[in-house]
């Protein structure tokens, strides 16, 4: 059933926006074709006023929140009731922000106010870390005079994540398996013992590369079903900047570019090193990938009372339209498909290792991505 406002209660001022109070919604209520109608679909439907506050919301919708434990949705614009990042981030919320004009939601609702009938995706961050994939539909709705929109949602994230996980998962092993029968062949076919042995080290290093694409796979899938099983160790700060910058050094994405480490004194913390390295290796492999040649990446952790901060840094630039959708799920820069990297940043290090994620990039300073925790 629609949620409906009493206009009386003491929590009204929490319900006008701009002045404007939502009492054409008693006339929506005794409207029963549009309430059978809004009920008779499995899409979550609303219906919008003209500052694009939820005046009314079926019971798909509903139960949406009801089990993401969000309530009291009628007053709110759409993006806070979702928990939208952004949106919550910004004083005047919803629609305010420097991001909105990217959003498929918002781009739909203005359309519909201007009087067409649009359909959208788009993908929200919320303040829980969860990525939600919508494709919405609004439409101009003229109701007793009142000038509304009729918002219809579809929750397409399970769609999306299973189509993004299978391209990513089969384009990244296949290669990784055709390039060891490759070499496998090649391998009959040589009888020097000293080329014998430079390709068989190939073939164990692009198996290595093989199980660690599975591992991350099943890691992530982990993650995201909220079953991934943490183990803590003591780890020293210095020993984890090493390792990586080792490792990267030599990686086969590097073509060239140098990495070194700001030394600011060792830490011993207590996390999980195997996704405490996940989440740094993945800044390092976005510094390597970003179009600035010889570039020079620099890993640094500071000590900051009971918390340390670890921080990789290079000389690119990320684009202010780009910096929005950085961290949701399947979102990149480069090919279509891809983005699992900036997204499990998030994952990995807010929702299980409980510290905090983000980046500052600008022309003056390039590009920082910090990760901080409890020691």
């Amino acid at each position: 059933m629609f949620e409906e406002i009493n206009l009386n209660a003491p929590d009204l001022d929490a319900r006008i926006l701009n002045g404007n109070h939502l009492d054409h919604s008693v006339k929506i209520l005794h409207d029963e074709q549009l309430i059978k109608f809004a009920e008779s679909v499995s899409q979550m439907v609303l219906v919008l006023n003209q500052q694009r506050q939820i005046v009314f919301a079926n019971k798909s919708y509903h139960d949406f929140f009801e089990a993401k434990q969000v309530k009291h949705v009628v007053g709110k614009k759409a993006g806070d009731a979702f928990k939208c990042r952004n949106a919550a981030y910004s004083r005047g919320g919803c629609g305010t922000t420097k991001f909105c004009k990217a959003c498929g939601a918002a781009q739909a609702i203005t359309e519909s106010i201007l009087g067409n009938s649009s359909t959208r995706e788009c993908k929200i961050l919320t303040t829980s870390n969860d990525t939600i994939d919508l494709r919405v539909t609004a439409s101009p709705l003229k109701l007793d005079k009142e000038e509304l929109t009729l918002f219809s949602i579809n929750d397409i994230s399970h769609e999306k994540r299973r189509r993004s996980l299978e391209r990513i998962f089969i384009h990244d092993i296949l290669n990784i398996a055709g390039g060891i029968l490759g070499l496998s062949a090649i391998l009959k076919e040589i009888d020097d013992i000293e080329e014998i042995h430079q390709i068989a080290t190939t073939i164990e290093e692009a198996s290595n590369n093989l199980i660690e694409e599975i591992q991350t796979q099943r890691e992530l899938s982990s993650a995201e079903r909220g079953d991934l099983t943490l183990h803590y160790t003591e780890v020293q700060t210095n020993n984890i900047l090493n390792e990586l910058k080792d490792l990267y050094s030599n990686h086969e994405l590097n073509t060239g570019k140098t990495i070194s480490i700001r030394h600011s004194g060792n830490h011993v913390i207590v996390t999980d090193k195997v996704l405490l390295k996940r989440i740094l290796g993945n800044m390092i492999k976005n510094a390597i990938e970003a179009t600035v040649p010889d570039d020079h990446i620099i890993l640094s952790c500071s000590g900051l009372g009971t918390k340390v901060r670890f921080e990789v840094h290079n000389r690119s630039i990320i684009p202010e339209d780009t910096q929005s959708e950085l961290f949701k799920r399947f979102y990149s820069t480069k090919q279509n498909g891809r983005g699992i990297g900036t997204y499990s940043m998030k994952l990995f290090g807010e929702k299980y290792l409980k510290g905090r994620v983000w980046f500052r990039s600008s022309p003056e300073n390039g590009t920082s991505f910090y990760f901080e925790l409890t020691a």
